[in-house]
């Protein structure tokens, strides 16, 4: 073998047999207490369905919805049980009431097939024409088998009356009060055993007949619907005072079911829907067995207080005893013990969703703001650089606060997770408290950056940045996501695309920032003709950069996998000066989707799952075709239409040969930085990689990529700003000549 082959044998074998320590042991077994993983239950398989389950389903129902006088059975109930904020996403923005019956019914996001938000169409009942005849005192849901149709063709391909057949398969029976609990506890020919009209109606001998009840008590957005609509056919939203009208006529309803129940009854209070254009987290409350006083949470969230309406379905199969079918996807809701008061929890679970309602307000124009500023930020640094002259006195002013500047632009992402150390949300004036505790983390990592002797380096403030960026992002998610929920590069529980781990902003950033990181710390070895040592620096931080992000229970990424290995290989093939060839990087490519489908595999054999798991589990069955077209789906939607997408593909194309060949485009600035960093070339290069090809595999698509930049781009600014103050300082002397390893240097062969 060459000494080029035995070096990139050497660097694959390293990374290799770090990354194998780290993924076996997280996957041979289960995630740890403290860190559950989203997993659907394994209930023993039973003969017949044992213990007895009441769900009330209260359409809109909020916390701020319950109060001690005005709602005094919610209010006991919730003393009495566990709580949390319910996440009632389902295919749409807004849940309709429909839409959350049948995403119980399916254990998986569901949809009744037109837009219009209305109350549950009246059920078919025995004597009635209907495709399905009902049994003798059941109902049919209306209209079942074209939204059964419907959903089975979604991106979900959502099984509806999964729940139902689980009962019948298991010997059990179900009971329906009122239309919408049809929908939502109905078979899979949307058939209920027995149906009542209304709680008012039900006897004792209808409570205890069959394992599974559902009732639904729709009056909060019965009072919404008949609140009308306005001249310009809106409607009229619902007031401060109809709403607490009809939140105790609810309250009302639920404590007629709660006085008919047998004794030894678990009770699941859920929100189910929204109401109006404005999502929010609604109420969840379990009581009876295993649920007491206190918190809940599931492995679908990680979040105490906080659990999914998919998990309603599973944890409905567990309290029966019934194996949870594979097509459900939610998790079993698991009590949390608390010390705290009914009005601590309540307020506590309320301020929940305030910070999710703030956050929901200014997470896009945060996005436009941050990519515009810094547009006007490059535009400025451009004419200014073009126009310097005078007196050095005033170039040095002028290079040195562009240079603060851009440390501060690069800085704000990172902050951005910072500011969720704050309860911002709380104030009344929200957005500008959020902005200025952002620009104060900022300015105080900026500070850092320039605080040491590493100021007076072209790229150490950088690292500085890089490296507080990545270790805050890893440690957040190794000690629970609370960073990552409700922040403006996060996620939200209104939109439930994730709850725990890294999602596709955070993985951007965390990966960028950690080639960055990598890559100027190889400097210093670098300088000092080490390269087997920078190797070894790339190998390690790759190796944990990549299990942060990858394994279940951190990370839980598919696609930041399969992005960060071909990177960090890269970069450990170019800080060495070794060329970087088309086949080199597919091989690369091979091996991220080799380490991924490894950790999936893993994962479906432990106890808990994650989504990872899941999907080896679909490959073996056939079925992951479906989960990978959804995923492309999504990526080609966010690139919009053709007009936008070619050029940008053309402006990624140009950047690579700029990064790659700076003196050819006359881009003096870069060429700078690349002769005051010989890390900064390899380091830029690999950090577009990573977010071009993360920009591919995942839903996110060109976000991603705008992220990476967010990062990149202020950073290698700053560092040619910096040369520029260090050539306008040597100038009477002449500029040292750069400090560079061998086989490194700006023009060693391009990627």
């Amino acid at each position: 073998m060459t000494s080029r082959g035995r070096r990139i044998a050497m660097f694959l074998g390293v990374l290799g047999t770090v990354l194998a320590g780290f993924v076996w042991p997280a996957g041979a077994q289960a995630a740890p207490a403290h860190a559950p993983v989203n997993a659907p239950v394994q209930a023993p398989a039973r003969g017949a369905v044992g213990g007895q389950v009441v769900i009330i389903g209260v359409p809109g129902l909020m916390w701020s919805d319950i109060d001690r006088e005005k709602t005094p059975a919610l209010w006991g109930l919730a003393g009495a049980g566990s709580t949390a904020g319910l996440s009632v996403r389902t295919t749409r923005v807004n849940t309709c009431p429909t839409d959350g019956w049948l995403t119980l019914s399916a254990g998986q996001r569901s949809r009744l097939p037109h837009g219009d938000c209305a109350l549950p169409a009246a059920p078919v009942l025995p004597g009635q024409r209907s495709p399905t005849v009902p049994p003798e005192g059941g109902a049919v849901a209306a209209g079942w088998p074209a939204i059964k149709s419907d959903n089975a063709d979604t991106n979900y391909h959502a099984q509806i009356g999964l729940l139902g057949d689980a009962v019948h398969a298991a010997g059990g029976c179900t009971t329906a009060v009122g239309p919408g609990a049809v929908f939502g506890v109905g078979n899979g020919g949307g058939q209920v055993d027995h149906y009542v009209a209304s709680p008012d109606k039900v006897t004792a001998a209808d409570w205890a007949r069959c394992a599974l009840t559902a009732v639904d008590v729709d009056d909060l957005f019965r009072a919404y619907i008949n609140a009308g609509v306005d001249p310009k056919g809106e409607q009229v939203p619902l007031s401060e005072h109809k709403r607490a009208a009809a939140a105790t006529a609810a309250d009302r309803r639920v404590g007629q079911v709660l006085s008919g129940l047998p004794a030894g009854t678990t009770v699941l209070v859920a929100g189910l829907s929204d109401i109006g254009v404005d999502p929010h987290l609604r109420v969840a409350i379990a009581k009876g067995a295993g649920f007491g006083p206190g918190y809940m949470r599931s492995s679908a969230t990680r979040q105490d207080g906080l659990v999914t309406l998919t998990d309603l379905s599973a944890t409905t199969l567990k309290l029966l005893g019934v194996r949870q079918p594979k097509q459900a996807v939610g998790s079993a809701w698991r009590d949390q013990p608390s010390g705290d008061s009914t009005q601590d929890r309540v307020e506590s679970l309320e301020d929940q969703d305030v910070a999710a309602q703030a956050i929901r307000s200014v997470q896009t124009s945060f996005y436009w703001v941050l990519f515009a500023t810094q547009l006007v930020l490059y535009g400025i640094a451009a004419l200014v650089l073009r126009r310097l002259g005078g007196d050095r006195r005033s170039r040095a002013r002028i290079l040195g606060g562009t240079r603060v500047i851009a440390l501060l632009g690069g800085a704000v992402p990172g902050a951005s997770f910072l500011a969720g150390l704050m309860p911002w949300w709380r104030a009344e004036h929200a957005t500008p408290v959020l902005i200025c505790t952002v620009l104060g983390f900022s300015g105080l990592l900026t500070g850092v950056a320039l605080a040491g002797p590493w100021r007076r380096s072209a790229f150490a403030p950088g690292l500085v940045i890089t490296g507080v960026t990545a270790l805050v992002l890893a440690l957040d998610v190794m000690t629970g996501s609370r960073l990552q929920l409700n922040t403006l590069m996060g996620y939200t529980a209104l939109v439930a695309g994730r709850f725990y781990g890294f999602g596709n902003q955070a993985f951007s950033l965390f990966a960028v920032a950690a080639i960055l990181t990598a890559a100027w710390l190889t400097e210093f070895p670098l300088r000092a003709g080490r390269r087997t040592v920078a190797v070894g620096v790339i190998a390690a931080i790759g190796a944990f950069a990549i299990a942060i992000d990858g394994l279940p229970a951190w990370g839980s990424d598919f696609g930041g996998v399969l992005a960060m290995v071909p990177a960090f290989a890269m970069l450990g093939l170019m800080v060495t000066g070794r060329r970087v060839s088309p086949l080199k990087l597919g091989l690369f490519c091979l091996a991220g989707a080799a380490l991924v489908l490894i950790i999936s595999y893993v994962n479906s054999r432990s106890a808990n799952p994650t989504h990872l798991g899941r999907f080896w589990q679909d490959l073996m069955d056939g079925d992951a075709w479906g989960v990978i077209v959804r995923k492309f789906n999504a990526m080609l939607n966010s690139l919009g239409y053709w007009p936008f997408t070619l050029p940008l593909a053309a402006a990624i194309g140009f950047l690579f040969f700029v990064l790659a060949r700076p003196n050819r485009w006359r881009v003096s600035l870069l060429q700078r930085a690349y002769e005051h960093c010989v890390t900064m070339r390899p380091a830029l290069l690999c950090a577009l990689t990573v977010g071009v090809i993360g920009m591919l595999v995942n839903d996110s698509g060109v976000v991603i990529l705008s992220v990476a930049f967010s990062l990149a781009t202020p950073l290698m600014l700053a560092a040619g700003v910096r040369a520029l103050e260090i050539d306008l300082r040597n100038e009477d002397s002449g500029p040292p000549a750069p400090s560079r390893s061998p086989r490194a240097s700006t023009e060693s062969p391009s990627a």
